[in-house]
């Protein structure tokens, strides 16, 4: 018996008008392909036939996943350990200004390796840290002192608890998308704010790279949002999308990776061109950004 999902209608919006738009490599860990479907109602991008709960899990066992092993292995992964490093206080910022506190309380969905849980408790922050990767939490724990629940969790988290929640490149890994939205919506405060950053294939990055595009990254993200999509799945779950808030550094980082795929090697300078070109198309308007920050709010 197959253990994959089979979409017959679409992920966000039910709808049952969708068709196949792309085949694309898992050039992560299986390298197998798989189809990517588009939504004609919504806009959302979905993966096909992806592997169900159970099964997914293999598709994350990589050295290189760098979410979980805190690598700095590689030109492109020590690029991206400088990077983090200076984006944790713009995310601190972002989360301070659009919540109007300066402490609180915080649930972190898909803490990884803790980089940005620990950034909020340093600034002193009640954090709670949800991630479901064994080796995760133990770096977690060791590099940052930071005690992550796994996701069982999440679901036992009481009503009406945080004044914030933060989901960093998360919502695209989701199975139960809808019951997730649910409960991000049961434990957040009134006056509180979610914090959903995903990629944006509408943006010129993914665009110029199609099927290479790195963000794609299947069979781990399940969907492929566009802002509109976005915007459909908050409000179907009596959520509303604030501002939508640029996440400059991804059209690099994801164009570098991007041609690393297309042509077996890192290409810098065309890379940083054509991050450059994205960032530029967006420089007005962040809805066409590499990946975009939802803002959102009940």
């Amino acid at each position: 018996m197959s253990n994959n999902i089979h979409y017959h209608s679409c992920p966000v919006c039910g709808a049952h008008s969708f068709s196949q738009v792309l085949t694309v490599k898992d050039f992560t860990v299986s390298k197998e392909t798989f189809a990517i479907h588009e939504c004609a109602a919504c806009t959302l991008r979905f993966t096909q036939d992806v592997p169900d709960q159970n099964e997914i899990g293999r598709y994350y066992r990589s050295a290189d996943y760098i979410s979980h092993t805190n690598t700095s292995k590689g030109i492109i992964n020590s690029l991206y350990q400088l990077v983090r490093k200076r984006t944790m206080t713009g995310k601190r910022k972002l989360v301070q200004k659009f919540t109007g506190r300066k402490k609180g309380q915080m649930l972190d969905v898909g803490s990884g390796i803790g980089t940005f849980a620990h950034e909020m408790k340093t600034a002193g922050w009640k954090v709670t840290g949800l991630e479901p990767d064994e080796g995760a939490r133990t770096v977690a724990e060791q590099q940052y002192g930071m005690q992550l629940q796994d996701m069982e969790a999440f679901y036992q988290l009481g009503a009406n608890s945080f004044d914030a929640i933060t989901l960093w490149h998360v919502l695209e890994h989701v199975h139960d998308l809808h019951p997730y939205v649910q409960q991000l919506k049961k434990v957040l405060k009134e006056e509180g704010r979610i914090f959903i950053a995903v990629p944006n294939y509408t943006s010129d990055d993914a665009a110029i790279y199609k099927e290479f595009w790195a963000a794609y990254d299947v069979p781990r993200h399940l969907y492929h949002f566009s802002p509109r999509a976005m915007k459909e799945l908050m409000t179907k779950n009596g959520l509303k999308v604030q501002a939508y808030k640029p996440m400059w550094y991804d059209s690099f980082y994801i164009s570098l990776l991007s041609s690393k795929y297309k042509s077996g090697r890192p290409h810098l300078v065309p890379s940083f061109w054509n991050g450059l070109r994205s960032n530029f198309s967006a420089w007005s308007d962040a809805r066409k950004c590499s990946s975009v920050i939802y803002v959102v709010s009940k």
